[in-house]
């Protein structure tokens, strides 16, 4: 594991008592606001000293209160990415981007030529930051973090002050981030779509508290994770790579569970695709239908059903080996009969899936 946190702390009325180990790749600190997620973040970076318990990253003992161990933050090496840029105005971007290199005294393995490239930061490179986007600033921040060498970068919230065109345009930069830096990240966010694009693991935070982790699949999949994910942003996500595209606007999409039809996407045949589906976007039916426009029919079979207090049902599904979700009522669910085990068809409009819940897979 790169890292692994346990650790207690009281901020005022407030207890933190956090215990979570993540894997390599972008592991999401999710839940609401308060939960906790930047004091964890916080206490990994050496910002915030813990009342007890023990950090470590990649082998390296960070913080171990019985020990008496607390690593200083200027020697922790973490890249901490904030949600406002913070660049230095009277810099240009190159002087920004090597500004961290100069003070550590160490020459970053990626090196400036590979950051620009990574990050798209080629026509940046003389402008000063107040003729940056707020897309922009942020990519130069993060290329900043990386040029330091860091074991692991922090992102609170990075996307949080950006608008959705900004959003949609830096998203597809963090994905390249999570597959081809090499540098695991720790991100938090409260926004399901970005924990559905970028998270290979989340944790979910709830009151100071840690109320599930696991691979992302399998959590945004989770009938219990609706309540804290909220009913219209629960949906699942699959990992598909292109198959075709058609001269009618369609790109068909294989998985394991069939070819999912999407509005013509913007990726070579053979790419890794992820794409989240959202629950309130599928419909079932225990016959397969006929003479009907939706063009994705996908048999699938019923693993669990969720009640909740008002007149919605979440069926939990798999198709293939993938799980999808479907947000249905009660009525619905009692005269089809549904329950574990039976047989059904998913049936998902094309156009239902946005493009911006379509990203690169973490495979590619």
């Amino acid at each position: 594991m790169s890292l692994s946190v346990d650790i207690s702390h009281a901020l005022g009325d407030f207890r933190l008592d956090v215990r979570f180990e993540a894997p390599d790749g972008v592991t999401v600190l999710f839940g609401r606001s308060g939960s906790g997620k930047t004091s964890v973040v916080n206490a990994v970076a050496g910002l915030l000293t813990p009342d007890q318990g023990r950090i470590e990253v990649a082998g390296r003992v960070l913080f171990d209160h019985s020990q008496r161990i607390s690593v200083p933050v200027h020697r922790r090496r973490m890249g901490y990415v904030f949600q406002e840029g913070r660049l230095f105005p009277h810099l240009t971007v190159r002087q920004n981007l090597l500004y961290a290199r100069r003070v550590t005294g160490r020459k970053s393995q990626e090196g400036l030529a590979r950051v620009v490239d990574l990050l798209g930061l080629g026509a940046l490179l003389d402008r000063q930051p107040g003729a940056l986007s707020g897309g922009e600033a942020q990519r130069v921040a993060i290329g900043r973090a990386l040029l330091a060498d860091p074991v692991m970068l922090l992102m609170d919230e990075p996307l949080a002050a950006l608008d959705g065109a900004r959003k949609a345009e830096i998203l597809p930069y963090l994905e390249r981030l999570r597959t081809e830096a090499g540098v695991p990240i720790l991100y938090v966010s409260h926004n399901v779509s970005e924990v559905a694009r970028l998270a290979t693991q989340v944790v979910v935070l709830e009151e100071g508290r840690v109320l599930q982790a696991g691979p992302a699949g399998r959590l945004l999949a989770d009938p219990g994770m609706v309540r804290v994910m909220g009913v219209r942003d629960a949906g699942a996500v699959i990992e598909a790579r292109v198959l075709r595209h058609s001269d009618d606007g369609v790109t068909d999409l294989q998985f394991s569970g069939g070819v999912l039809c999407l509005p013509e996407v913007e990726a070579t045949v053979g790419s890794e695709l992820r794409v989240r589906i959202l629950a309130q976007d599928v419909m079932l039916a225990v016959e397969r239908p006929r003479g009907i426009s939706a063009l994705n029919i996908l048999p699938v079979q019923v693993l669990a059903l969720r009640r909740g207090d008002g007149p919605g049902v979440i069926v939990q599904l798999r198709a293939g080996n993938d799980t999808l979700l479907a947000r249905i009522t009660r009525r619905s669910a009692d005269t089809l009969n549904l329950q574990p085990g039976k047989a059904c068809f998913a049936v998902l409009k094309s156009v239902a899936v946005a493009q911006t819940d379509i990203g690169l897979g973490l495979h590619t």
